[in-house]
């Protein structure tokens, strides 16, 4: 699914990357809305650690668990339907985990937000992409980027809801209900017809193409190896993401004793320099290449926050889990696009696969961080970070250069 045929976007493809744009800001939203409550629900629920990582680790198990399913709802409904109908009962999971007298219910609430969470990010990225082809050139971070507005934005409406004594109830119920309003407004403008279009012979050089040649052994292996590399780059940035999502908060709070809303600040600092990433990703890429762009930014997140734990100050770690956001930016963007171009594999099935694989960071990261943190600390715990970081470096060579 190149992008190689450059023409100028008529008037529904404008509209319908506005549209896409909301479904990611609202998706960013939402959950951004319940992880600053996080300590609060974890007190409430009088649980350790390790019982809090487990719990919180329900979110990427419903992921997993429903993933797979994305592709078939895609092609039987649409990739806008199932973008929005997801976002709605994402909203109804969150709203229930932030309202739970148990820890049965707040992982349960967190296993339905997380399988609903996972319909909205294939469907999504699938509408994205298609939109991104009738553009006829890279958009995609941007989408990115937007989705990142949209956890700022959240995380800053937590902030100011704790601030300010709101309950959680009233306050994610105020979030469910405004951000549904604005999926099912995006809808209306999404592009309509089949996912995947046909494209006349002239453009494509249909009729001149050759026979497919039969399978080759060696390159499908070599396939397997590029799609592996490229699951552990997206799992890098996912557990670099969850990192900030599940334990910004609770560091910045019970380790290194900030305020409940400067403690928020740590999340909403990293997606904060993970959207600036994201918004000069697509110029960084073009100029010097995914390959470059991802070392350096593996680079930035491993030494930013390295560093951050080895100084811990409150300043110090809020610059540091920003270095982490920023350096990881264009990572996930940048394994879907190329999961989605590799050969041999029919169309959507990298995206699908790479999107699937990569939350067993967000599955895997909260329980060993948790363990980890009871056995040590929370300290020790996040330089998850750093490593991850250095994941990248070795993997990056998989990832396009740049072109000449």
């Amino acid at each position: 699914m190149t992008v190689d045929v450059l023409r100028r976007p008529v008037l529904a493809d404008r509209r319908a990357r506005v549209a896409v744009a909301v479904l990611f800001f609202t998706n960013g939203a939402l959950f951004a809305n319940l992880l600053p409550r996080y300590p609060q629900i974890k007190a409430d629920l009088g649980i350790g650690n390790a019982a809090y990582g487990l719990a919180v680790a329900a979110f990427p198990a419903g992921a997993i668990t429903a993933g797979l399913a994305a592709g078939v709802l895609v092609r039987r409904f649409g990739s806008a339907r199932v973008a929005v109908g997801g976002t709605l009962l994402t909203g109804v999971g969150i709203l229930a985990a932030g309202l739970a007298d148990s820890v049965a219910v707040f992982a349960g609430a967190l296993f339905l937000a997380g399988a609903m969470d996972a319909f909205t990010d294939v469907a999504q990225n699938a509408h994205g992409l298609r939109v991104q082809r009738r553009y006829g050139r890279s958009i995609i971070n941007s989408f990115h980027a937007i989705w990142s507005v949209g956890a700022v934005t959240g995380g800053s409406m937590a902030a100011a809801a704790i601030a300010l004594g709101v309950a959680r109830g009233p306050h994610l119920l105020f979030s469910a209900v405004v951000f549904a309003v604005a999926a099912c407004v995006a809808l209306r403008y999404c592009l309509p017809g089949p996912e995947t279009e046909a494209e006349p012979a002239e453009e494509t050089g249909a009729e001149d193409r050759a026979p497919l040649p039969a399978r080759d052994p060696v390159a499908g292996l070599r396939t397997g190896w590029v799609l592996a590399a490229l699951v552990l780059i997206a799992t890098a940035g996912t557990l670099v993401e969850d990192a900030g999502m599940s334990w910004a908060t609770l560091y910045l709070a019970d380790s290194l004793h900030a305020t409940a809303a400067l403690a928020a600040s740590g999340y909403v600092a990293l997606v904060g320099a993970q959207f600036v990433g994201r918004i000069v990703g697509d110029r960084l890429v073009d100029r010097f290449g995914q390959r470059a762009v991802a070392r350096s930014g593996a680079l930035i997140a491993a030494v930013g926050m390295g560093l951050a734990l080895a100084v811990p100050t409150v300043p110090g770690t809020v610059l540091g889990f920003a270095a982490a956001g920023f350096g990881v930016a264009t990572l996930v963007p940048a394994a879907m696009h190329e999961a989605d171009e590799l050969p041999g594999l029919k169309p959507g099935s990298g995206l699908t696969l790479v999107s699937w694989l990569m939350r067993l960071g967000f599955l895997l990261s909260p329980p060993v961080v948790g363990l980890v943190a009871d056995a040590t600390s929370l300290r020790v715990g996040l330089l998850v970070v750093p490593l991850a970081g250095l994941l990248v470096l070795l993997c990056a060579g998989v990832l396009q250069p740049r072109r000449r």
